[in-house]
């Protein structure tokens, strides 16, 4: 069994109803899909993760005739919402894609976003053959960005799997030579003299090294 980290993307363009309503609100923002669950009627059930301003968020929705039925849980700040809404387009083009091959999804699905581009980083699980058909028929107008493949282990942390191997190289780099401890036994500098990389470029993989390790422990404090 194979898993791989694809990203789906795509430009400033309108495919999700509810994606497209809470990116009008700029105080709030959509951090993962925990699930997406089709429903009589052409309609879609989706469990979203907020942050921000959440009665703004739920403004929005109560207002957009899109959304047939909401329920927003959590504080202020951090939230989950179940929203309904009628199928579209590309939306029941990309969900295809999962239930017409033999592969399973992890969840949740990190939201990505960068300037103009969305999308969503999604881990699929099953055959070699079965994941190379479906990234096949990802649909027109989604980019699609391998990230990670490899055997699937399910004795695996979340975190382990969401690291790239040079990561992971890092990572082992980093503990091994004092990076974490207190005081620091090592520089960024010298992690990358180590490595023969930038300086910039050992911060950045830092920096997803230690926002993976968050995403991680925000799930297990639900």
């Amino acid at each position: 069994m194979r898993y791989a980290t694809v990203a789906l993307t795509w430009g400033d363009r309108g495919i999700h109803p509810v994606d497209d309503l809470l990116r009008q609100a700029e105080a709030v923002t959509v951090t993962a899909v925990r699930d997406i669950s089709p429903l009589p009627g052409s309609m879609y059930l989706e469990l979203l993760e907020l942050r921000g301003d959440v009665a703004r968020a739920e403004a929005l929705l109560e207002s957009s005739p899109d959304v047939l039925g909401y329920n927003v849980a959590g504080t202020d700040e951090r939230a989950v919402a179940s929203v309904r809404f009628r199928s579209v387009g590309l939306v029941d083009d990309l969900l295809a894609v999962l239930y017409e091959h033999e592969i399973v999804l992890e969840w949740p699905l990190p939201i990505l976003e960068t300037g103009s581009t969305r999308g969503l980083e999604v881990t699929v699980v099953g055959s070699t053959g079965a994941i190379e058909r479906a990234v096949a028929a990802v649909p027109d107008g989604i980019g699609v960005d391998l990230r990670r493949i490899g055997a699937y282990d399910p004795t695996a942390n979340a975190f382990a799997r969401s690291l790239t191997a040079r990561q992971r190289e890092l990572l082992a780099v980093a503990i091994r030579e004092g990076y974490y401890e207190v005081p620091r036994r090592t520089t960024q500098r010298e992690l990358a003299e180590t490595l023969d990389l930038a300086t910039g470029t050992v911060s950045e993989h830092l920096q997803r090294i230690e926002a993976a390790l968050m995403a991680v422990y925000a799930e297990t404090m639900r």
